[in-house]
């Protein structure tokens, strides 16, 4: 299937107006990973192995379906975001999101559906940059009010809210969410796959249009929709980091990565940390393609590629036929 389509700089600048809030961004594989089978998003580097930003010329490639990037939604300058947005792929995914868009709607916000895998996306776009605390504070009390859940506090199957954090300092990220209108790799069989908003004809021209046309939300209106509101206790921040990341049920014997590597920070529901296996090739001098699941750390992988195997070779600790030592 052909999933490339002619996009202009001009497309990209009107993409960029409504959602890049920061340069620093993300990268969808279009390989999946040889182990897991998934399509990781990963930070891009120059040859001199350093972060490079978004440009003009990314996004339109990213509309053009010759790559797919990831957004960060917070500028760690101003602790604001352009837009926010509802991520929801369970089962009734689809009806908790038009339960929410109808709500918005009489609450004088309008917010555009995008399909995805398995549920869909809802955006509110703002007019200018509001505080991430203050959107994520109506979005919580309207998720509570049509007792719609929120994954978290415990809770395994809900909508996430991205952003996902009150606020980032200078250096952090967040979490990166799809960029809409471009290509999804892992759907449809990795022969990649667009999602596109509900309101409009499937094309970029008409995509982009509906997209400049939504009404934007005002801060002053959602602060009005605030006012004496806080995120809910059980969803309150967290600390940055739990006392230490550590494994549940431990076997004897068994391999630990987290014996053997240094926690850099958290983002999302993973630890991130340097890649042993990049670092022995005189890569990954940022120290965070390797991620290590938060929940379950015998899952981990690189970003990069590298397989479980490159990594415990990297470690003095290699797989020995077939079976872990």
């Amino acid at each position: 299937m052909d999933h490339r389509l002619p996009a202009t700089l001009q497309m990209a600048r009107e993409f960029s107006r409504l959602f890049v809030n920061r340069r620093a961004y993300t990268v969808q594989s279009q390989r999946p990973h040889p182990e897991s089978g998934r399509h990781y998003y990963y930070r891009p580097k120059s040859r001199e192995d350093e972060p490079v930003e978004l440009t003009g010329e990314t996004v339109r490639k990213h509309l053009a379906g010759e790559m797919t990037i990831g957004l960060y939604a917070i500028n760690p300058a101003t602790q604001r975001c352009k837009w926010m947005a509802i991520d929801a792929d369970y089962k009734t995914a689809l009806d908790d999101l038009i339960k929410l868009q109808r709500q918005l709607q009489t609450d004088g916000i309008a917010a555009a559906l995008e399909k995805s895998k398995r549920g869909g996306h809802l955006w509110m776009l703002f007019e200018q940059p509001v505080l991430a605390y203050d959107a994520r504070v109506y979005i919580y009390h309207v998720a509570g009010k049509l007792a719609v859940q929120v994954k978290g506090s415990g809770l395994a199957e809900g909508v996430e809210i991205f952003p996902k954090q009150d606020q980032v300092r200078r250096g952090q990220f967040g979490n990166a969410i799809r960029a809409p209108l471009g290509v999804h790799w892992g759907a449809r069989e990795s022969r990649g796959w667009r999602y596109w908003y509900y309101g409009a004809d499937y094309s970029l021209e008409h995509q982009l249009a509906y997209l400049n046309g939504l009404p934007k939300v005002k801060e002053t209106h959602l602060r009005a929709m605030i006012a004496g509101k806080s995120i809910p206790q059980e969803f309150a921040q967290q600390a940055e980091r739990p006392e230490s990341p550590r494994y549940f049920e431990p076997k004897q014997g068994e391999f630990r990565i987290l014996d053997y590597v240094q926690v850099k920070r958290q983002a999302g529901r993973n630890w991130v940390t340097r890649c042993p296996s990049c670092a022995a090739m005189g890569h990954d001098k940022s120290g965070d393609n390797l991620a290590i699941s938060v929940e379950e750390p015998r899952k981990y992988c690189c970003w990069a590629g590298c397989t479980r195997d490159m990594i415990r070779a990297a470690l003095g600790r290699p797989v020995a036929n077939g079976r872990l030592r």
